[in-house]
């Protein structure tokens, strides 16, 4: 029974972060990341540079913290001695650690819009379960 809930949060998290990738590539981004890689430090940067018109000193400041980011990600993807939900737990702890860090970077317009970016990336492009998107009142019952 472990293994199966285990095998499903490992699925979900799958999803979850094929979707969050797919969502920020937006449509027709074509570039980002392919063969289901993780988009690099860089190509990160670029988007949210995009999405959220970071000045070139918020690059500068940023940019080490993504690429610390990715490389603390690949040691713990390498790390065979943990278990899934542990290789799960830390990988949350290092996005939220890292993610706490970029927004000491940002003005409060950004750090708004940034966690606006970070909440659809945790839940795809539909919201929780049964919640209309945001910005969308829920349909009337029938």
């Amino acid at each position: 029974m472990k293994k199966l809930i285990a095998l499903t949060a490992l699925a979900m998290a799958l999803t979850f972060a094929g979707a969050s990738a797919w969502a920020q590539m937006g449509p027709g981004a074509g570039g980002g990341s392919s063969h289901g890689q993780p988009m690099s430090a860089d190509q990160r940067l670029q988007m949210m540079t995009k999405q959220l018109n970071l000045t070139a000193d918020q690059q500068q400041k940023i940019k080490p913290l993504l690429e610390s980011e990715s490389q603390q990600m690949q040691t713990l993807h390498q790390d065979t001695s943990l278990s899934q939900e542990d290789r799960m737990s830390k990988m949350q702890q290092i996005r939220q650690s890292t993610n706490e860090q970029i927004k000491s970077s940002l003005n409060p317009d950004q750090q708004q819009k940034f966690d606006e970016m970070m909440s659809r990336r945790g839940r795809g492009h539909g919201g929780p379960a049964g919640a209309p998107p945001q910005g969308q009142s829920a349909p009337p019952p029938q």
